[in-house]
């Protein structure tokens, strides 16, 4: 299956190879040479809203400076594991829990934040959230892009757009990974990960929290 390249992957991928840095995509732009607003959201857009791609040449000049290649580059875009553990910098150790154990009581607060003495530590790369917390894949529900064994770091400060992948959890308890399809003030569109999973529709009111996920291992 042929998988179009699509605008909200590039600048996801090029916010997570910041992140993993610790830096901001503004942050990571001035340290390529480039001008501090390139990656900013609105130079993402055009002034009639449709989305722009990011030049090749800014592109380029960050993988020069944050030593990725560009392999690297496109496995964060495909959303598989994001980079090389021997050329990540700076690792820090995060609390950890299985997806499957994610939606029972006593795991989170109200907020969506880690809580209780359930969770495990783990140590991965470090991101700019010092309530970042990991979640172990299991099942089929998120395939292909996340399969059984992976871990993904998933960041409560870092903002939600469209398009991106996120860990949610509604009322009812349910703990999910999903790609947000759209969020209004009165509705919230899942899409499943695994076609064979119908996508969900929710009021916004039933969806208690939203966080991003930044980064995958596999």
């Amino acid at each position: 299956m042929v998988v179009a390249m699509r605008h909200d992957d590039i600048w996801r991928a090029i916010d997570t190879l910041a992140a993993e840095r610790g830096l901001s995509p503004s942050a990571l732009a001035r340290q390529a040479g480039l001008d501090p607003t390139s990656f900013n959201p609105s130079k993402r857009r055009t002034s009639d809203g449709k989305m722009r791609w990011p030049s090749t040449e800014s592109i380029a000049k960050i993988l020069t400076v944050t030593g990725a290649r560009l392999e690297d580059f496109s496995a964060l875009v495909n959303g598989a594991r994001a980079m090389p553990e021997a050329r990540l910098k700076g690792r820090t150790r995060l609390p950890l829990i299985g997806m499957a154990q994610a939606g029972a009581e006593g795991f989170f607060d109200d907020g969506g934040y880690p809580a209780g003495a359930g969770w495990d530590e783990v140590e991965l790369p470090s991101v700019a959230d010092a309530n970042a917390y990991a979640l172990s894949i299991n099942g089929d529900s998120m395939q292909p892009v996340y399969r059984p064994g992976d871990t993904i770091i998933v960041s409560p400060a870092a903002p939600v757009r469209q398009g991106d992948r996120v860990v949610s959890r509604s009322k009812d308890g349910a703990v999910m990974a999903k790609l947000l399809l759209r969020r209004t003030a009165g509705r919230i569109e899942l899409g499943s990960l695994n076609p064979e999973f119908p996508d969900l529709r929710f009021q916004a009111r039933e969806i208690l929290w939203m966080h991003r996920i930044v980064w995958a291992s596999q």
